[in-house]
C-alpha cells in the first residue's frame, strides 16, 4: 500500500513482579493516548508487555507460573486496551503470553497480536525462535527459560493485510534470523513489527553489554534494507528488579537508516511518518527477488539445521 502513514513506537520501562497487568495496560493505555496525540495511526508494544519477564525464574510446575498468561483475546487484562484502541481509532501489535487448547492439548506460546483501529483483530503470531534452555544452567544469577515455559510456534510467518499496508510479524529472537523476515518480505511485507525483552547480560558466553544493543541495531537495520521494509521495534527495558535489559527501541526506514530511536528506558513514545513508497527503489533494484533470487542454490537453508561436517 502506498503513501504516508504516522507509525509510532511505545516502549515499556521495567515491570516488576509486584506490578499487576492492571498496572502494565494503565501505561499502555498513557502511550497508546501518546501516540494518537503525535498523529499515529499504529503503536508497537513490547513482547510479554503485560508482566515481568518472567522466563528468568525457576518455576516448577503451571501452578506457579500460569499467571503470566492470557487464556482470550482479548483477556480481562487487555480488555481496557482495546477498547481505548477503538475509541482513539488506534491500531497496536501487542506481546503476551498464550495459554490455549488446541486438539485437547494445552499450548503455551510466546505470542503477539495485531489489531486494528476498528478493534478488529487482524492477526497472530507465535514466536518460532525460542531462546535459553529447558532447565537451569545456573550460570548467574537470573535464568533463560523461554524453551521451558514455551511451545515452539506453530502458525508460521504470515503478512497480514491492514489500512497502513502489508504487516508481518517476529518477536524479539526471531529478529536476528535473516530467515524472519525474508519468509514475510517473499509475501509482500511493508512494515515489520516486533517486540522484545532483551537482558542486557549474555549469560552463556562473556560478551561486552554494548555489544547486546549493537546486534540488536545490526539485526534490524540489516532486515530493513534486505527486504525494502519499514522495521517497528518496541522493547521491555531497564532494571526488572535488578535486572537489566536493553532499550534501544526504534524506527527503520527500508534504506537500512534508523530514523528514530528511544532516549531512554523508561515508558516512552516514539512516532515517525513512514513514506511505504520508500523501499520501492530497492525492491525494483538490488532486492527484485523475482529477478535476482536463485532458489536454486539456496537449498541447505531449509534442508539442514546445523553446519555441515566439512568431512562428510
Amino acid at each position: 500500500m502506498a503513501g504516508k502513514h504516522v507509525l509510532a513506537v511505545g516502549q515499556l520501562g521495567p515491570i516488576h513482579l509486584k506490578d499487576t497487568k492492571a498496572d502494565a495496560v494503565d501505561r499502555m493505555i498513557a502511550l497508546l493516548r501518546s501516540a494518537a496525540g503525535k498523529g499515529a495511526e499504529w503503536i508497537v508494544f513490547p513482547e510479554l508487555a503485560l508482566t515481568t519477564f518472567f522466563p528468568r525464574y525457576i518455576y516448577d510446575t503451571p501452578a506457579d507460573y500460569d499467571r503470566f498468561y492470557e487464556e482470550n483475546l482479548p483477556s480481562a487484562a487487555m480488555k481496557p486496551l482495546f477498547d481505548e484502541a477503538l475509541r482513539l481509532g488506534v491500531g497496536f501489535y501487542l506481546g503476551f503470553a498464550e495459554k490455549i487448547v488446541e486438539d485437547g492439548e494445552t499450548k503455551r506460546y510466546n505470542t503477539s497480536v495485531l489489531v486494528e483501529g476498528t478493534g478488529g483483530i487482524i492477526g497472530k503470531y507465535r514466536k518460532v525462535h525460542l531462546p535459553g534452555t529447558i532447565e537451569p544452567v545456573k550460570k548467574a544469577n537470573f535464568e533463560h527459560l523461554e524453551k521451558r515455559y514455551f511451545d515452539v510456534g506453530n502458525l508460521g510467518f504470515n503478512t497480514f493485510a491492514s489500512p497502513i499496508g502489508k504487516i508481518g510479524m517476529c518477536i524479539c529472537n526471531d529478529r536476528r534470523w535473516p530467515e524472519t523476515f525474508r519468509v514475510m518480505a517473499l509475501q509482500g511485507a511493508e512494515i515489520f513489527m516486533l517486540g522484545y525483552n532483551t537482558p542486557t547480560l549474555n549469560i552463556h558466553h562473556h560478551e561486552p553489554a554494548h555489544l547486546r544493543e549493537f546486534h540488536h541495531r545490526l539485526s534490524l537495520e540489516s532486515a530493513a534494507y534486505q527486504n525494502g521494509a519499514w522495521v517497528l521495534s518496541a522493547a521491555k527495558c531497564g532494571a526488572e528488579d535488578g535486572f537489566a535489559m536493553i532499550g534501544g527501541s526504534s524506527i527503520v526506514a527500508p534504506t537500512g537508516e534508523t530514523v528514530v530511536r528511544a532516549s531512554g528506558e523508561d515508558d516512552e513514545v516514539i512516532a515517525y511518518e513512514c513514506d511505504l513508497d520508500l523501499g520501492t527503489y530497492i525492491r525494483k533494484s538490488v532486492f527484485d527477488f523475482a529477478r535476482h533470487r536463485r532458489i536454486e542454490h539456496y537449498g541447505l537453508i531449509t534442508s539442514t539445521t546445523g553446519v555441515l561436517d566439512s568431512d562428510e
